[in-house]
């Protein structure tokens, strides 16, 4: 008899254990889901402004304060970097995605991704059977991947993990706006903003004046040169070179995290030269997928009126770039949107299906009014040049022009973002039939046909009423 019960006792246990597991997994889901709600249980939004700023020799690192409410909701970090003429932001990369928007000037950016070849060559040509190396000694030239030329309007996309630096050769200052999406799948650590450099970084005394503020001095160390705790001997014998050189990269470097450089001293390949093929062995070749990203663009122009989505004569117009323009973009699950309404002109009530949205404000001056679920607005405000708010997923908005214009840009957490409009055509409303209008606002057929037909030639874009678009 005990025999038999045996195996009933442990099948009984196995179910228990296994009912225990389904159950603390579960709780542990719903406590995860309530977390994150409560990041977007938002009471308001407001504009807001960079809250630190970081000077370097070459240039300024401004930061927003990643602690706000409406950026703990949309899971991003706001960072602006401006860099002066002749010189560099240092090589580093991030454990999330960037999407970085050029606000003003010109300059070069390169990748050092992993598995793509080198075979971009900064001076003279040559073919050959020869190493490389010895070429290179040789004709004094050097062998790199691929730069890109960034100008104004840009947008660029920044894989997490992938090593990246920029140049400002241009005249002027280059201004660059950049988001980062810690809820990336990339990203396995803490959603705080963190960038691993491989030079330069804080002198250790701008460092210990941080010691009485841990959380400040967290947010500092991501900007740390991480070469520098490395053993020395151990990185000689990986680099192949002396302790002395090694010692010189471990330096304390005060510079900052934008450095100048000497004049004539960043010779490199320009960045619309074309790629010199060289006949490569089979494992040097890559397995195709390597290839396939190695040769995706990385930036592309986001402020090109020829290339609008949305173009009203009257209004203004919408340009978007997402995965299917910037293919990239999948990678990062992000694309951007830069609007420009003409004065008075309305960009219509809507919300985004899949997205949060981070909008930054490049010109002029305009309304905006945000709406939750709740029927309070959000956000109501008169906002201008420089100011920086989130619209949550789902939250419904709206923006009205100034007597100057408005326009801005628009960081989406989402590669192939869906909004859908309230009014105009192709809007919520106007899909309703009149019965389902006049009951639900207790309304007239003649007001309901207003409703659902007045704008119904015009999709997002709308002149001040009385005017119309072709």
């Amino acid at each position: 008899m005990a025999s038999t019960n045996r195996p009933c006792f442990l099948l009984l246990t196995i179910f228990l254990v296994s009912l225990l597991f389904l159950n603390a997994e579960a709780q542990q889901q719903t406590e995860t889901r309530l977390r994150e709600a409560r990041q977007c249980r938002l009471e308001r939004l407001s504009t807001s402004r960079p809250s630190r700023r970081i000077e370097s020799e070459g240039g300024v690192t401004e930061l927003w304060n990643e602690n706000e409410d409406q950026f703990q909701c949309a899971g991003v970090a706001v960072m602006r970097n401006i860099i002066q003429p002749s010189c560099l932001s240092l090589p580093n990369f991030a454990p999330s995605p960037r999407l970085v928007y050029i606000q003003q000037g010109r300059g070069v950016l390169g990748f050092s991704a992993p598995g793509c070849p080198e075979t971009y060559h900064s001076s003279g040509q040559f073919r050959g059977s020869r190493g490389r190396q010895q070429q290179a000694e040789e004709s004094g030239r050097d062998q790199h991947q691929k730069i890109h030329r960034l100008q104004q309007g840009d947008i660029v996309a920044l894989p997490a993990g992938v090593s990246h630096w920029c140049y400002n050769d241009g005249n002027e200052e280059l201004i660059a706006l950049s988001v980062t999406d810690f809820n990336s799948e990339s990203n396995q650590l803490t959603p705080t903003l963190k960038s691993f450099y491989l030079a330069g970084g804080q002198s250790s005394g701008s460092r210990s004046q941080q010691q009485q503020q841990p959380r400040q001095q967290e947010r500092d160390d991501y900007a740390v040169n991480m070469i520098r705790d490395f053993d020395s001997r151990l990185m000689a014998e990986a680099l192949d070179v002396s302790e002395d050189v090694v010692r010189k990269m471990q330096m304390e470097d005060n510079r900052g995290f934008i450095v100048r450089v000497e004049q004539g001293s960043m010779r490199m390949i320009k960045p619309d030269e074309e790629e010199e093929y060289e006949e490569r062995s089979p494992r040097e070749r890559g397995n195709g997928l390597e290839e396939a990203f190695c040769n995706m663009r990385m930036n592309t122009q986001l402020d090109n009126r020829r290339e609008a989505d949305v173009y009203s004569r009257q209004a203004g117009r919408l340009n978007s770039v997402n995965m299917h323009k910037l293919p990239i973009l999948q990678y990062l699950d992000m694309s951007a949107e830069k609007g420009k309404l003409y004065p008075n002109a309305i960009l219509a009530p809507h919300w985004s299906m899949n997205a949060h949205k981070v909008v930054y404000v490049t010109r002029g001056e305009g309304q905006v009014q945000v709406v939750g679920h709740n029927g309070r607005a959000l956000f109501n405000e008169r906002v201008k040049e420089g100011d920086l708010f989130v619209v949550p997923q789902y939250y419904a908005a709206t923006k009205r022009a100034g007597d100057d214009g408005f326009e801005w840009v628009e960081f989406q957490t989402s590669a192939l973002p869906m909004k859908s409009p309230l009014v105009g055509s192709r809007s919520a409303l106007r899909g309703m039939p009149l019965e389902v209008l006049t009951n639900s606002y207790r309304i007239s057929n003649k007001e309901a046909q207003d409703i659902k037909y007045n704008r119904e030639q015009q999709h997002m874009l709308f002149p001040p009423s009385g005017r119309s678009t072709s």
